[in-house]
């Protein structure tokens, strides 16, 4: 045999012994190549339910209870002007007063802040001040602790359709009174959505002087927002009443007076896809009902909506 076809063979030993060698480092993702020859079984990953899944902070309340109020040290000592009732007390009483997993929510950062803004307004009212306040709260459970950070954004929209790998967020918008020294729930109702928050603001509705509060959120689903608008009808103090609009490509919802009453109502639009574009086709008028407390559809009385 030649020289030659020795070096062929020796080089094509190596080779091969490499390429064998690089299937077998693969094959052990995320144990020892040692591990691998002894025969030895990876690890399973830790689940919710077992017990040393307890010990991470989504899963554990004692952990995550510290970490927020380490956040919440922090914050009062970045504050540069407090007064009594501000927000970090709010944020305080609901991390002493409200179910583990509870969080005062944030803005969505659109701008960079050197500390969060929290999603309160302050009303000042002859009797006192009131605070309107968006507190998401987790499910419990065998869940995961939601996390302010998958609630909040664009992105963090789509968490509907995988809410409990991150846990499920249930927002509520909150009306607290502050006074002698300590807040107090006046009246607490529901969002009903699970991501993607945004904002809030206090609006008006000029054709009635009626003020709402505006809880908006990203869409990223139909690239556009939803609105939970609370239309304080009866005062600050008494129960909104809530509404739901809309706006993206094939989808879009606006408010109107449609029957002079107190109470708004809305009008639903049709959209068409031809393939091509999307164009809107009709709209339909949902008058709220209060004897049932229900929109119906003015052209078909069978077709209801809760808000």
């Amino acid at each position: 045999m030649s020289q030659t076809i020795k070096r062929v063979l020796v080089y094509g030993g190596i080779i091969i012994a490499l390429v064998i060698f690089w299937f077998i480092f693969k094959s052990c993702s995320g144990k020892s190549f040692i591990d691998f020859v002894a025969g030895k079984s990876p690890e399973k990953t830790a689940s919710a339910g077992d017990p040393s899944a307890q010990r991470e902070v989504a899963y554990d309340a004692a952990n995550d209870q510290s970490i927020q109020e380490f956040n919440l040290k922090v914050r009062k000592e970045r504050a540069r002007s407090r007064f009594a009732g501000d927000t970090i007390d709010l944020m305080e009483y609901v991390l002493n007063k409200y179910p583990k997993g509870t969080y005062l929510v944030d803005f969505d950062r659109t701008y960079t802040y050197n500390i969060p803004q929290s999603a309160v307004i302050y009303l000042k009212q002859s009797d006192g001040m009131y605070v309107l306040g968006l507190i998401a709260k987790s499910k419990g459970g065998e869940e995961r602790f939601i996390e302010k950070k998958n609630v909040i954004g664009w992105d963090q929209s789509y968490i509907d359709f995988d809410s409990t790998r991150l846990g499920t967020a249930f927002f509520f918008l909150s009306l607290y009174k502050y006074a002698g020294g300590e807040f107090s729930v006046l009246w607490e109702d529901t969002v009903p959505i699970h991501g993607g928050f945004n904002r809030i603001s206090m609006e008006m509705w000029k054709g009635k002087n009626i003020p709402y509060v505006r809880v908006n959120f990203h869409d990223a689903r139909y690239s556009g927002h939803d609105d939970y608008n609370y239309f304080l009808i009866n005062g600050l103090t008494s129960m909104p009443h809530r509404l739901e609009t809309y706006d993206a490509i094939d989808r879009k919802r606006i408010f109107t007076d449609g029957n002079k009453d107190k109470f708004p109502d809305y009008y639903e639009f049709v959209y068409y896809d031809n393939g091509r574009e999307v164009i809107s086709t009709d709209s339909v008028l949902f008058l709220w009902s209060e004897k049932d407390t229900v929109y119906v559809n003015s052209r078909n009385p069978k077709q209801t909506r809760r808000y």
